[in-house]
């Protein structure tokens, strides 16, 4: 059955977008134990093979069920726009260990045999204690398997949630919430997504999170009971060619006519994106890519746009078609 999301009027001026290291943890976790959402990720797994290998999961895994509930307090809705991953698990280190323990027992009943376990009744006898097992295992995990690629990552993210709030100027929230993802459906009021069970919620004026995800790839979640804020999570654009290398994705002819460098800076630009976004995707000075900017956007090849604080660069058709050895 699908699930709903009912918008009142305020909740319309409350929707915001965001990108959470936290949740790209906990999914890039999940992503280990699920081969079929290994397809884009295979070189990020060769990579990380050799380090996740020393990592103990299984705690995290045992609260990550294929069909069923994860707790809320081990990764809740983004605090903000921008936050990073110290002040996220710092708030999962802050959970109230007895609502903690709640949450954590509504997610084991979703797993045969889990509640009954040595660890599962531990678990529930010592909340506290478990906050600060699960939290540490979590920390682990992002400094070994996403934080030495979060730059990559994070530019990514970014990049979707610049090119979709510019499409919520233009076509407002109505339109966009189906470009988001294809199975996602509007009727004016109310947003329908292809969930495994029935669920339906009042966001009562809470508005909702919009957050882009690498990992979750290739499913549209949504969740989060009261009281934390709803949230729908859909995977970000640009996924197929996150992890090639710039010189693995530029046609030689382009080097040829524009140097590798500027050639890699006008192939990245797949989606809108800024200076430091591609600094940090093309792994360049951002001096560099600043310079290498400007030469390409008085050839005609980029156009540049402010949006609030940020100018983003996105190629006209010539640079399009250049881009694409046409």
């Amino acid at each position: 059955m699908p699930s709903q999301l009912h918008f009142g009027e305020d909740d319309f001026l409350r929707c915001r977008f965001a990108v959470s290291p936290l949740w790209e943890t906990q999914e890039a976790v999940r992503t280990l134990k699920r081969p079929d959402r290994h397809g884009y990720h295979v070189p990020w797994l060769r990579r990380i093979r050799t380090a996740a290998a020393g990592l103990d999961l299984t705690p995290l895994w045992l609260l990550m069920p294929r069909r069923g509930h994860s707790p809320d307090w081990l990764g809740p809705p983004p605090i903000g726009p921008a936050a990073g991953f110290d002040e996220e698990i710092t708030a999962v280190r802050g959970a109230d260990p007895d609502a903690a323990r709640d949450d954590t027992a509504r997610s084991l009943a979703c797993t045969p045999g889990a509640l009954e376990s040595a660890r599962g009744r531990a678990w529930l006898a010592d909340p506290a204690r478990m906050v600060r097992e699960l939290a540490d295992a979590l920390e682990e995990a992002w400094r070994v398997l996403v934080e030495p690629e979060w730059p990559r990552l994070r530019a990514l993210l970014e990049a979707d949630v610049a090119f979709h709030s510019r499409r919520l100027a233009e076509v407002g929230l109505g339109t966009l919430l189906p470009e988001l993802d294809a199975r996602l459906s509007w009727d004016g009021r109310t947003l329908t997504l292809p969930l495994h069970g029935e669920y339906a919620r009042d966001l009562g004026g809470q508005g909702l999170v919009l957050m882009p995800s690498v990992f979750s790839w290739p499913d549209v979640i949504t969740g989060f009971d009261p009281p934390w804020q709803p949230t729908v999570v859909y995977p970000a654009r640009g996924i197929a060619g996150l992890w090639a290398e710039p010189a693995d994705r530029t046609p030689q002819a382009l080097v040829r006519l524009l140097g590798p460098n500027r050639a890699a800076v006008l192939t990245a630009l797949d989606d809108p994106a800024t200076t430091t976004t591609l600094a940090h995707r093309l792994r360049l000075a951002p001096s560099s890519v600043s310079a290498h900017l400007t030469v390409l956007r008085d050839a005609g090849l980029l156009t540049a746009r402010r949006y609030g604080h940020q100018v983003l660069y996105e190629r006209t058709p010539l640079g399009m078609a250049l881009a694409s050895g046409g």
